[in-house]
């Protein structure tokens, strides 16, 4: 029944087409995405919902992403986004190699936390090899390591009115003289809790480069690649995102990419 549904990829594809055909230039396509009334935003969320309806409804929400084997890695996993962060608090980690990291682990929590990564090192740990799929069209698989997001959430105990994870990063995306806006990123408790979502702290058998996120990352592998947050400096369980950023849910939601995101 899989190979019949009409995946989001194959609907973004479909409508990128027809868009690219009614512009000049097709480098204009995605220009534009923020505003609301955007016609290929319209489609794009008509497409974002299609897919979480059927991940949701029709499919098991813990199916699991394809796992492949060490012999499909045939190439460096390439970073996306940012990939040498100069913040000074970031920089002053990197210095020490992350010996004195922490990752703090609040908002509507019982327990809130603070985790170095030699303790977050000692939980139990996923390996999987995955595929990275980002929404420019390219695809690396790589193999990662590191500590289910549930089993963190469960050792600082998600109060019952959370809905969400907030991802708080490092790496600044802008600068101006309304103030430095660092990356952020949201995801539900349904997918924070999915056997494959993990704080990946490893990458290919080694310790998880700079360029790819160090020292630790999320891994949701059946969403696209802006929803895997780098660089994390702490996660916050809220009930609402209507108030980080822009009330998108994330720093490119709120400049036209979808919410969720899943493939």
């Amino acid at each position: 029944m899989s190979d019949r549904l009409l995946t989001r990829r194959a609907l973004l594809r479909a409508g990128m087409t027809a868009a690219s055909a009614s512009l000049l230039g097709g480098c204009k396509v995605l220009d534009g995405l923020s505003a609301p009334d955007n016609t290929i935003r319209r489609f794009m969320e008509r497409a974002n919902d299609l897919t979480m309806a059927m991940q949701r409804g029709v499919l098991n929400r813990d199916a699991l992403a394809t796992e492949y084997s060490a012999a499909d890695i045939r190439q460096p996993q390439r970073p996306n986004g940012v990939t040498n962060p100069q913040d000074d608090a970031y920089l002053a980690l990197k210095s020490t190699d992350f010996a004195d990291y922490r990752l703090e682990v609040g908002g509507m929590v019982h327990q809130p936390l603070s985790l170095s990564l030699a303790q977050m090192r000692t939980m139990p740990v996923r390996r999987q090899i995955t595929r990275h799929d980002c929404v420019e069209g390219w695809s690396c698989i790589a193999d990662w390591t590191g500590v289910p997001l549930a089993y963190v959430l469960s050792v600082a105990g998600v109060r019952s009115e959370a809905r969400y994870v907030l991802f708080h990063c490092f790496d600044t995306i802008e600068r101006s003289l309304s103030g430095t806006v660092r990356y952020y990123e949201t995801i539900d408790l349904v997918d924070a809790r999915h056997p494959q979502t993990i704080l990946a702290w490893g990458m290919n058998g080694a310790a998880l480069p700079v360029p790819n996120g160090a020292p630790l990352r999320v891994r949701v592998e059946r969403q696209l690649g802006y929803k895997m947050a780098k660089y994390i400096r702490a996660i916050e369980l809220v009930d609402d995102f209507s108030a980080v950023g822009r009330g998108r849910g994330g720093y490119w939601e709120d400049r036209g990419y979808e919410w969720y995101a899943g493939i």
